[in-house]
């Protein structure tokens, strides 16, 4: 389904902030890895945390939920022997279950995004693997992946973190559960070393030993350990709300997000601040970012990799501001659900922004009077992208039709609900 999204000058209102994908899809895991029974308050609900909660009942941890928790009886280093598993349009649980299912004899990972997560590359990973003495069958890189494990050994294993982190989270969740101490040496740059940090701070909740070097570029960790079955607690999320913030931002509003900590681990809290530099009238106490939009914003200059998920909402907010604005060091946005610099500008372009690509930077040059809008886009198949692109034509002078913005699903399935409730004149259509 499409959304159109009409031109809006004032939001107001206050909700909760949705669970944090990333604690929940780590919990998630990390209790699945576990021998007993672990429980997982305020879990989110979207496309990708359903993706992994069927995957790991799949691999045979036994779920059962109600609307306040899940409680998961974990399978261990003992994954049922499965032939295929589905994760949809879920990168991030496709590669932590890459890993998980080097336990398994064989299990097949099928491609049912074949437009989306079809294309992207899982190279750096299955060399990884096969250093474990894991064979990995692929279509150069790509889904379907087949991979035949069984006994993975440790041991001193490399693993680029140019594209992304997801690999290295992925060997991290699993040579604890190895005969063998591993030590993990990760080459060229790492990618969003902020979400390393969130992955090492689960796993520790976890009852489990990292030896992490202070740059995270090396990791020793011992064998023969076990997950702990424990409670967990998952945080709001900073990445869908981001959105919201941004939407606040370039109109005259008066919103409230609450669950928001103000010492999380997810580098996208960093839209906190950098509304902040934009001059956006707004307070952060005790978990709850207030609002006060006037429409007036500032340019800013942004080191993008802390902060992947956000960034696209923080260049929807920087189409409005005065000046121009750099958000750099931002290549691995290219490596998601779609090539979000080329993709993301184009449709920015046909919408009436002005904004520039470099191969790792994105370029806005504001427009405070706001764009002409007026056309149909196209999303991409991509959630961060229909999110930014919603506040986008809030301001837009005409209304923007937004192609198969059901994919918001994905991440955040009650995005244009929060929207609407806030008075976003945003409507459905065939």
């Amino acid at each position: 389904m499409d959304v159109i999204v009409r031109p809006t000058p004032t939001l107001q209102g206050e909700f909760g902030a949705l669970s944090s994908k990333n604690y929940t899809t780590r919990y998630l895991l990390v209790a699945a890895l576990s021998e007993g029974v672990s429980t997982i308050y305020h879990p989110a609900h979207s496309e990708d945390s359903d993706a992994i909660r069927r995957c790991i009942a799949d691999l045979g941890a036994v779920l059962t939920e109600d609307e306040e928790k899940i409680v998961v009886q974990g399978f261990g280093r003992h994954p049922r022997d499965v032939k295929e598993l589905n994760v949809g349009n879920a990168g991030a649980v496709l590669r932590f279950l890459m890993a998980v299912a080097a336990l398994s004899p064989e299990v097949t990972f099928v491609n049912t995004y074949p437009d989306s997560l079809g294309k992207r590359p899982h190279d750096d990973l299955i060399q990884a693997l096969g250093q474990l003495g894991v064979e990995v069958e692929h279509n150069n890189g790509r889904l379907p992946i087949t991979i035949r494990g069984g006994k993975p050994q440790g041991g001193r294993i490399t693993v680029s973190g140019a594209v992304s982190s997801q690999y290295l989270s992925a060997l991290l969740f699993l040579t604890p559960l190895l005969d063998e101490d591993s030590e993990i040496i990760v080459l060229d740059d790492l990618k969003s070393k902020v979400v390393i940090g969130q992955t090492l701070e689960v796993m520790e909740q976890a009852g489990i030993t990292v030896h992490a070097a202070d740059d995270y570029m090396s990791f020793k960790v011992p064998g023969r350990q076990a997950y702990a079955a424990k409670s967990y607690t998952v945080q709001g999320d900073y990445p869908g709300s981001a959105a919201v913030l941004a939407a606040a931002a370039v109109t005259k509003s008066d919103v409230t997000i609450h669950r928001l900590a103000e010492h999380s681990k997810q580098g996208e809290r960093a839209i906190v601040d950098v509304l902040r530099m934009m001059e956006v009238p707004l307070t952060h106490e005790n978990g709850t970012v207030h609002v006060q939009g006037n429409g007036i914003l500032k340019a800013v200059e942004f080191d993008g990799d802390a902060a992947t998920d956000a960034v696209l909402a923080m260049v929807a907010a920087a189409v409005f501001a005065e000046g121009t604005s750099r958000f750099y060091n931002v290549e691995n946005l290219r490596y998601k659900e779609c090539d979000r610099i080329t993709d993301y500008l184009a449709e920015l372009t046909r919408a009436g922004a002005k904004v520039e690509e470099r191969r790792d930077e994105i370029i806005v040059h504001g427009t405070p009077e706001g764009v002409e809008g007026g056309v149909t886009i196209n999303a991409h198949y991509d959630h961060r992208v229909i999110m930014a692109l919603t506040v986008v034509g809030l301001r837009a002078r005409q209304p923007l039709r937004i192609k198969d913005a059901h994919h918001v699903a994905k991440s955040y399935p009650q995005y244009f609900d929060h929207l609407r409730s806030l008075g976003a004149n945003v409507e459905w259509v065939e």
